[in-house]
């Protein structure tokens, strides 16, 4: 299963170069990512197969950033264009599943990170 790698930064230049650098280093390929600043801090989300977690974890650390937290996501193809991504969420929100991590891959489809993997699974037919 794929999984999201939440890393903690200084909100200042060169911190997310920093982030992409160290999993170069590692021989880690970026799936999807996305970042936002949070008060004096940034929180940046990076998708990594599931064999690469931990050593994405410790690339992280060992370059001297925080790693909040590893968790499964759901990774599920999006249709393109106009109520794709509701076509998605909507039947996981019916199902009672809280989402509260969103974003893209490389290739387009949705990252989910649902409070209930299996469920939100489950609502999707995936």
């Amino acid at each position: 299963m794929p999984k999201d790698i939440t890393v903690i930064l200084a909100n200042r230049p060169g911190t997310l170069a920093d982030v992409a650098e160290a999993f170069a280093g590692a021989g880690i390929n970026m799936l999807g990512a996305c970042g936002f600043p949070a008060g004096d801090e940034g929180v940046m989300h990076v998708l990594v197969g599931d064999g690469d977690a931990e050593r994405g974890r410790r690339c992280v650390e060992d370059a001297g950033m925080e790693v909040r937290t590893v968790r499964d996501v759901l990774v599920v193809p999006v249709a393109k264009g106009v109520g794709g991504a509701a076509a998605v969420l909507r039947p996981i929100a019916d199902a009672g599943v809280n989402v509260d991590l969103i974003y893209l891959t490389e290739d387009g489809n949705l990252v989910l990170g649902p409070e209930d993997v299996q469920a939100a699974r489950t609502a999707i037919g995936s």
